[in-house]
């Protein structure tokens, strides 16, 4: 008796890297790919609709992006299976996508034999996490997580705000802004301005400008 084959939800909102995606893993014998979506609203309406055993999203997408959509269907179901496949790994997203729940985070570099591999462990129920990714989330772990004012604040410096500035944007005192770019550095642990800007930028704090 042949078993039924791992059924599969693709989203991301490139469509030509999608549907090459598609025709990989269809390709595989005991694998369908049983939708496609290019954003995340279409992406939760296929997986309510379908229940796939795998979904495998997109991180960056918009207005939804992949990991609020792995926790929307995590919601929707507490044994969503799903991977994040995406061209970035910056801690903070690593971290936030494994947060909302996802069993596995690939780059979109990864070879066709390591991407069927996962499929197959995360479809098992098994996380599967590569030494580098599990890595960066333990640096993660181990360093003190910014608090949402001081994130304000970190994004106003990098983009090369005063303190001054900062204090009138976010209607609070030069002194506490101040208090905060101090904490700040001693988080990332930075020893100036530019340098927890750099930081920042590699953890995924904020993006480039």
């Amino acid at each position: 008796m042949t078993a039924e084959p791992i059924q599969i939800l693709l989203v991301d909102d490139h469509t030509i890297l999608r549907e090459g995606l598609a025709a990989v893993l269809n390709a595989v014998d005991d694998f369908e790919v049983v939708a496609q979506a290019g954003d995340g609203a279409a992406g939760l309406k296929a997986f309510r609709e379908l229940k796939p055993d795998v979904a495998i999203l997109d991180l960056r997408m918009t207005p939804m992006d992949g990991v609020q959509l792995t926790q929307a269907m995590r919601d929707e179901n507490p044994n969503a299976r799903v991977i994040l496949l995406t061209t970035y790994d910056t801690d903070e997203e690593v971290f936030r996508g494994l947060r909302a729940g996802a069993s596995s985070y690939l780059l979109k570099d990864v070879d066709s034999a390591r991407l069927v591999e996962t499929i197959r462990a995360v479809h098992a129920g098994r996380k599967a996490i590569s030494p580098e990714i599990a890595a960066k989330l333990a640096d993660h772990v181990a360093s003190e997580t910014l608090t949402p004012r001081q994130e304000e604040v970190l994004r106003g410096v990098a983009e090369g705000k005063s303190n001054l500035e900062i204090a009138n944007t976010l209607f609070v005192s030069e002194g506490t802004v101040k208090a905060h770019v101090k904490a700040i550095l001693q988080k990332l642990g930075a020893r100036d301005r530019t340098q927890a800007i750099t930081i920042a930028i590699r953890r995924g704090l904020v993006r480039p400008l």
